[in-house]
Order: structure tokens, then C-alpha cells, then sequence
């Protein structure tokens, strides 16, 4: 049965496994539902967005919550920007003075740097989301388009949190946001991430299908796209990819 955390939902641990994700969707297929948290040790073929690679190291966090949606159909997309507050959230419980930020439409930055992401799918239908989220807790990759940071720098002298300790916190303060979303709906949601928004107000470059589009950032629409002022031109985008600082003018 796993570990059952306060919220109700269990927790399955692996040593090793090829992705969190991937389990996540076997599992569906098989029928499971959730709320269950698959929590991984080492990943032999962990991703990310678009399928990238993700690079973890044993005491870094990579888990998926396999779990059915309790809030309205329209506002399931925005569990994305949920899944960011709540994790910025908990690495702050364990850093409390560091400088967090959040880069559409839910990368975890401190200090710029990217501490964390969060991977939102639906497996099934009615709908049935895995969110996996990563977390640098002892490594930080390197030879990456951007910069990226570890935990463990952040707490020091303190240890930083065990991955399962580290899940629970995050388990217990993603609860508290998806209730809120689910009574108040995404406005109060929006106004708390756009108030941690990475690039606000500043000149970016989104990756899209065949484009690259590049525009101030000015803020984010009721569903959660981005709005970009192109040279005067209003532009709404409901999925892409920030570019790194380092490519972006």
C-alpha cells in the first residue's frame, strides 16, 4: 500500500525506475486513480516538457502524483500554475530567505536559476492528471541552455530535506492551493504566481512551433496565457517555451 501521507494520498518508493511519469500512466491504464505519489530514487529515463531529458541524482526529489481532478473542467490547465506556487512554496519552508521566482508557465527559479519543474499530463478521461515535479535538492546539472541551482546550497549549515520528507511538505501545500483553487478559482491564483513572475515587465523570446516571438512580458490572461506587448501588438500564448536569460536580448 506505500506510505499514506496527511492529505490522504499514499506514497510508492523505487529505488530505480525508468520515469515516475511513465509509471504514473501504467498505472492508469490499469486502472489506479490515485491520489498516489511514485517517488524515485534514480530515473533511468526521466523527462521533462517537449521530452527533454531530466537529470537527477540520488537525494534529488523526481515523484509524480497520479490523481483526479475535484475542480471545475476549465480549471484543470491551471493546476500547472498550482503545481509551481505549491512547490516554490516548499522549498521555502526549508530556504526561507532565498529569492524565488517563476518562469511561465511553472519552472522554479532561485536566483534565477532553475531549481525545479513541474510536468502537468492528462492520461485519461475523464480526467486523470499525472503531475511530475523535479527537484534539485543535492546536484545541480550542468552543460544545460540555462543556469540552475541545488537545495542543499540554500539551507546550509542545515541538511537539506530527505526526498520524502521534502515530498510531504509538498504534498501538504499543494492540498491547500488546489482547494483554494477549487473555491475561489484561478484569480486569486494568478495574482500570487504573477506576483513571483520571472521576466515581468522585461523584453523575452517564446519558443513556439516553428517562431520564435519576442515581446514584454505583461502579464497573464484569465486562463493563464501568456501576454507579450510584440512592438505594440498585443499577443496572447497559451503554450510555449521562455527561453533561457542567456538567449534572450
Amino acid at each position: 500500500m506505500g506510505v499514506l501521507l496527511a492529505s490522504g494520498a499514499r506514497v510508492e518508493i523505487f529505488d530505480t525506475i525508468d520515469s515516475t511519469s511513465l509509471e504514473a500512466k501504467r498505472r492508469a491504464a490499469m486502472g489506479e486513480a490515485g491520489p498516489v505519489w511514485f517517488l524515485a530514487h534514480r530515473q533511468t529515463a526521466g523527462y521533462g516538457r517537449r521530452g527533454s531529458a531530466w537529470r537527477q541524482s540520488d537525494g534529488d526529489l523526481a515523484a509524480t502524483l497520479l490523481f483526479r481532478p475535484t475542480v471545475k473542467a476549465e480549471l484543470v490547465p491551471q493546476l500547472s500554475f498550482v503545481a509551481a506556487l505549491a512547490v516554490a512554496d516548499a522549498i521555502l519552508r526549508f530556504a526561507p530567505k532565498v529569492q524565488l521566482s517563476i518562469k511561465w508557465p511553472n519552472d522554479v527559479l532561485a536566483s534565477g536559476a532553475k531549481i525545479a519543474g513541474v510536468l502537468l499530463e492528462l492520461v485519461a478521461s475523464p480526467p486523470l492528471i499525472a503531475l511530475g515535479v523535479g527537484v534539485n535538492i543535492v546536484s545541480s546539472p550542468s552543460g544545460l541552455a540555462y543556469p540552475t541551482a541545488r537545495l542543499i546550497d540554500l539551507t546550509a549549515p542545515a541538511a537539506p530535506p530527505r526526498p520524502r520528507d521534502f515530498l510531504a511538505t509538498l504534498d501538504e501545500v499543494f492540498t491547500a492551493w488546489r482547494q483554494r483553487l477549487e473555491s475561489d478559482g484561478f484569480a486569486p491564483v494568478r495574482a500570487e504566481w504573477l506576483s513571483r513572475a520571472d521576466k515581468i515587465g522585461k523584453r523575452v523570446r517564446v519558443q513556439l512551433p516553428g517562431e520564435i516571438v519576442e515581446g514584454v512580458f505583461q502579464d497573464l490572461d484569465l486562463d493563464g496565457a501568456l501576454i507579450l506587448d510584440c512592438n505594440g501588438v498585443r499577443r496572447s500564448i497559451a503554450a510555449g517555451a521562455v527561453l533561457p536569460p542567456e538567449r534572450a536580448r
